[in-house]
């Protein structure tokens, strides 16, 4: 299997930390964005996309900050690739971004991109953000 490469994306986002953490944090915040239905059973999720399931372990999670997966085909790998969300707020403008850190194969960042950025661009429309 070829090695996954990291890839970090930056989101300016209209929004309190809180309010984004809740829809970045809950399977029924989730659901809105990211994925058609999540289900979540303890630390471990399953994404629902067209009737396909990938199932990914929860990492970690910091109130109104950040939340990290591991897809369970990485975990079965025992690779250390994961996906996190994370907000950060500038201190001088209060400005809001969220960070998005994931990881693909060389040939397939752009389509990793591309994902990243349909999802986030449902979640600013969801919140009401531009």
């Amino acid at each position: 299997m070829e090695e996954k490469v990291k890839f970090e994306i930056e989101f300016p986002i209209q929004a309190s930390p809180s309010l984004l953490y809740q829809y970045m944090s809950s399977p029924s915040g989730m659901s809105e964005w990211f994925a058609d239905n999540v289900n979540s059973r303890g630390e471990y999720y399953t994404f629902i996309w067209n009737g396909s399931e990938e199932k990914a372990k929860l990492l970690g999670k910091k109130s109104d900050e950040r939340i990290k997966f591991r897809w369970m085909d990485d975990v079965e790998d025992e690779n250390l690739y994961f996906f996190e969300l994370r907000i950060v707020v500038d201190e001088i403008t209060k400005d809001v971004s969220l960070i998005v850190t994931d990881f693909a194969e060389e040939d397939e960042i752009d389509e990793g991109k591309m994902f990243w950025e349909n999802q986030i661009a449902e979640l600013k429309h969801i919140i009401g953000s531009n």
